[in-house]
């Protein structure tokens, strides 16, 4: 283990992980600190909802780190089994989306980026999936495929391991080492400091109290997701509505997600009426023969930004610092096409998408728009 490696990455979630594996499979050493254990946090209480994309048809760039998941999700999930024996559990399942009227842009950025669906009538779409009440205009989307959260964080565990990143779970960073005003290292939560040729801030909805002594105080902060685990539905299809999802896990657990909490800041825990919200949910829009029996439920913290988008890049006025944090509820679906993307960079290859859209001193406006939501 280098004393002084190529790459630092702060943060061990999704996006820290695959990074690590990226990189190292690139020939980069490659050290990753975080202060609790590694894969845990909003990376592991996600739903892994994996939509389909073609990444060179997509229209925006956060569509085309999208694409890029989509395309090499199969084949990293088919090395990551080779290379560890661990099956991250990722399957095509397809999809059932239910859209408003007002969501007709979203059509039209599946029909440019050449995603096969299919508009439905509500009595197809019920002879498709157990369906109760539903609202909107239901579309099929057969390449939509979905991985188990918490074994793709072990797969990507085990791979960093093989491929020599060195893994220190337990130790976070509590600020910077600066020469002349030039970041020359970090200093770790243990007392020690650890240089290295560049920095990685993964750090998701903690990044602020990094990126502040570097001139920035980026709008990352946590919004609260609580998920349930329910036992006695029927269906095989993810469904899509909003902000909510149905995610069938195929050996008898469906998870029902998710509630959406800003106001709930840092506090990670479930509470009566999240869980029975999303049970209700599921209540009224699946058939059930007995009712939902809830296995278990779980919360984690995403980290949100004003638009939804993620921060991603050079960070600017250092020039061996980047970030990349901020995705939101899209952490699994972005980290492939976001590692690729901080690879390129540390590698000093030119980066597969435009960048600007996720600088880290951008002015967020609304929304932004993209193919999915969910």
């Amino acid at each position: 283990m280098p004393a002084s490696p190529d790459v630092v990455i702060l943060g061990g979630g999704v996006i820290g992980l695959t990074s690590a594996y990226f990189l190292a499979r690139a020939g980069v050493s490659v050290h990753v600190y975080d202060r609790g254990d590694l894969g845990r946090e909003a990376s592991w209480a996600g739903a892994g909802i994996v939509p389909p994309g073609h990444p060179d048809r997509a229209a925006t760039p956060a569509d085309r780190l999208r694409g890029i998941g989509s395309a090499r999700f199969p084949e990293l999930s088919a090395e990551l089994r080779t290379l560890t024996g661990v099956d991250n559990g990722y399957r095509r399942c397809g999809a059932l989306e239910f859209l408003s009227p007002d969501d007709s842009d979203v059509v039209d950025l599946w029909r440019a980026e050449a995603i096969a669906f299919e508009r439905l009538t509500v009595a197809e779409s019920r002879a498709l999936e157990p369906l109760g009440t539903v609202e909107g205009e239901p579309y099929l989307l057969p390449g939509c495929a979905q991985v188990r959260n918490p074994w793709h964080l072990r797969a990507l565990i085990a791979a960093c391991e093989r491929a020599g990143v060195a893994l220190r779970p337990g130790v976070g960073a509590d600020g910077w080492e600066f020469t002349d005003a030039r970041v020359t290292g970090v200093r770790l939560s243990s007392g020690a400091v650890v240089r290295a040729g560049n920095y990685l801030l993964a750090t998701g909805a903690w990044s602020k109290p990094l990126l502040q002594p570097l001139g920035h105080t980026p709008h990352v902060y946590p919004v609260r997701g609580q998920i349930a685990a329910v036992r006695g539905a029927a269906g095989s299809r993810v469904l899509m509505m909003g902000k909510r999802y149905i995610v069938p896990r195929g050996d008898g657990l469906t998870l029902i997600g998710s509630t959406e909490e800003p106001e709930a800041g840092f506090e990670n825990r479930t509470t009566p009426e999240g869980i029975g919200g999303l049970v209700a949910f599921a209540q009224a829009v699946l058939r059930f023969a007995n009712g939902p029996i809830v296995e278990a439920s779980w919360s984690g913290l995403r980290p949100g930004s004003p638009d939804g988008l993620p921060y991603l890049g050079p960070v600017p006025g250092t020039d061996r610092v980047f970030v990349a944090a901020g995705h939101f509820r899209a952490g699994v679906q972005l980290s492939v096409g976001t590692a690729q993307v901080v690879t390129e960079l540390l590698t000093g290859r030119p980066p597969c998408v435009e960048l600007r859209p996720f600088a880290l001193d951008r002015r967020p406006g609304a929304n932004a728009k993209t193919a999915f939501r969910s």
